[in-house]
């Protein structure tokens, strides 16, 4: 591995084949749920609040990229769903975090369900054994990227 400099010609191109694939499947993963009445900014904003339950709409905003305004449209859609709930942030009794509902959290879960289960499937009918071990592997490489 080196360590400073110009990247290399392959890690230039890995890098974008990377974008390219982990965007595209990212994409695919997240139609494989069916969002029914929700769009998939408001599918992902569930997905979201399953593991942080209780976040600003500011940091929603910040963690999908989007502006406050858009955010606060999303989030004020699932509450007339009753997807999602308001709550006094207990550290800061001015903030309002935002928390899925029983009916918020039950849709997300199923989401997610529904997404693995069409990666696993797909991984199994068009991957073979070796491919799917080399997968494994891959992620293993790339979660090292994650960490300093």
């Amino acid at each position: 591995m080196s360590d400073h400099g110009a990247p290399s010609p392959s890690a230039v191109s890995a890098a974008h084949d990377v974008r390219t694939v982990v965007g595209r499947l990212r994409r695919r993963i997240r139609a494989a749920a069916d969002t029914g009445d929700i769009s998939l900014t408001q599918a992902s904003v569930l997905a979201r609040l399953i593991d942080n339950d209780g976040l600003s709409v500011s940091d929603l905003a910040g963690i999908e990229g989007m502006r406050h305004q858009s955010m606060a449209s999303t989030v004020a859609a699932l509450e007339g769903l009753k997807l999602v709930e308001r709550r006094p942030d207990p550290e800061d009794g001015r903030r309002m975090l935002i928390a899925l509902t029983a009916e918020g959290r039950r849709r997300a879960e199923e989401a997610r369900q529904a997404r693995g289960e069409w990666l696993a499937d797909q991984l199994q009918k068009k991957c073979t054994e070796e491919e799917r071990q080399t997968v494994i592997t891959a992620m293993a490489v790339l979660e090292r990227l994650l960490h300093d």
